[in-house]
């Protein structure tokens, strides 16, 4: 999958994912814990923990419940042990809703999860995935530090898993000031929200860290931060808020902006897609209806296999007749006769001839270089120019007369 936001797909409008680290010891034990009280109570109508095979140090459990009484969730909760700090855990949660999702229902976190106080002091869950130090329940003080305040706002953009939040304090607010807005939020948006918390005097500071980001947050309001890298024609002001009240109140304002940040087209989170693809492909807690379904489409998957197959067949079957069809009539044809096998019947008689011819001359020839006076031959077939009979034969004679005396 590809690191660019424009690549990916986006966030389906039924799915409710997030992403943690639980920092206390053995945290399937809370999770089996909390699944079999949330059971017994009716909040989810089952759960179970599947099997994991490769990896045995990872743990996965699934609950199903009905949303608003008809609408039928199905989440997975993945575990995974930090090798580089022990014994935390991170987790992914990801829930898929038959129909979109309404931020009235309840979070998914909190079946899975101790829903914990008010103020989100108990429990270990809650914890940022990637940045130390902040909490989902909690309204988490920027660093005094500008560039420690500018690395953390960063690296929070980052973790598209979330969605963060600015919040800037006009005046120093009382003890019911300093208590988390997330508190306030809907169910659906409570436990994916981290809540930023900027001092009066870090107005400038604040606004100087939200630069790079191509955003501000107003003095005393708030601004949702736009992930980084930002999906294409973001506009923050969208975002804004001019004015958040700390005294407890419900932020309509800022329900609004977070509604229509999350309604907003915004590409899956690395690591989302594969979550929500193993919820959806190798879920296991089926009801008697979705598995006999789920057997009715491997049938046709089977036979839409099958019927390719089948096809395929035919058409290498027709392909290796129309190849033998070839063969054969190529066989019946006689071979061509190259030049270079042709034999030379017509030429071979006059060859012959002609290689005689010259053997003959060379054989008189070479008798005629015979010094004067030289008599060899012994038998009358060797006399030149005299036959068996002892005739002289007329050129034997010519050759006598040309002699020297």
């Amino acid at each position: 999958m590809s690191n660019s936001a424009g690549d990916r797909a986006t966030i389906p409008q039924t799915v409710w994912a997030a992403r943690g680290r639980h920092t206390g010891p053995d945290p399937e034990d809370v999770v089996r814990r909390i699944l079999h009280r949330r059971k017994e109570s009716g909040d989810i109508d089952d759960f179970a923990e599947p099997p994991v095979g490769e990896d045995p140090a990872r743990r996965v459990f699934e609950a199903r419940w009905r949303a608003a009484g008809t609408v039928t969730v199905r989440a997975r909760l993945t575990l995974v042990p930090d090798p580089e700090r022990p014994p935390e855990h991170e987790w992914r949660l990801v829930a898929e809703a038959e129909s979109p999702w309404d931020d009235t229902w309840p979070s998914p976190a909190t079946l899975f999860w101790p829903a914990g106080g008010a103020d989100g002091t108990d429990g270990s869950w809650d914890h940022h995935a990637t940045v130390p130090g902040l909490r989902f329940r909690q309204a988490n003080a920027l660093p005094a530090d500008d560039k420690e305040m500018r690395r953390r706002l960063r690296d929070a953009a980052r973790e598209p898993w979330c969605v963060d939040v600015v919040v800037h304090e006009a005046m120093t607010p009382d003890e019911r000031g300093r208590l988390s807005l997330t508190r306030l939020l809907p169910p659906g948006l409570r436990h994916r929200v981290v809540e930023h918390r900027a001092a009066p005097q870090q107005l400038r500071a604040v606004n100087w860290a939200l630069k790079d980001l191509g955003v501000e947050v107003p003095r005393g309001g708030a601004v949702v931060l736009p992930p980084d890298p930002a999906p294409k024609g973001h506009d923050g002001r969208e975002h804004s808020v001019r004015n958040v009240f700390l005294d407890g109140s419900e932020p309509v304002e800022l329900v609004a902006a977070l509604r229509s940040f999350v309604a907003a087209p915004r590409p899956l989170p690395q690591g989302a897609e594969e979550a929500l693809a193993d919820l959806r492909e190798n879920w296991t807690l089926r009801t008697l209806a979705e598995e006999l379904e789920r057997e009715r489409r491997l049938v046709a998957m089977y036979a839409e296999a099958l019927e390719a197959m089948t096809t395929s067949r035919d058409l290498y079957k027709q392909a290796a007749e129309q190849a033998l069809e070839a063969l054969a009539a190529y066989r019946d044809v006689p071979a061509p006769t190259l030049p270079h096998q042709q034999r030379p019947t017509a030429r071979t008689p006059v060859a012959l001839h002609q290689l005689t011819r010259t053997f003959e001359r060379l054989r008189l020839t070479a008798k005629g270089r015979q010094r004067p006076g030289t008599t060899e031959p012994t038998s009358p077939d060797d006399t030149p120019g005299v036959s068996p009979a002892g005739d002289t034969t007329p050129g034997a004679a010519g050759l006598a007369d040309e002699r020297p005396a």
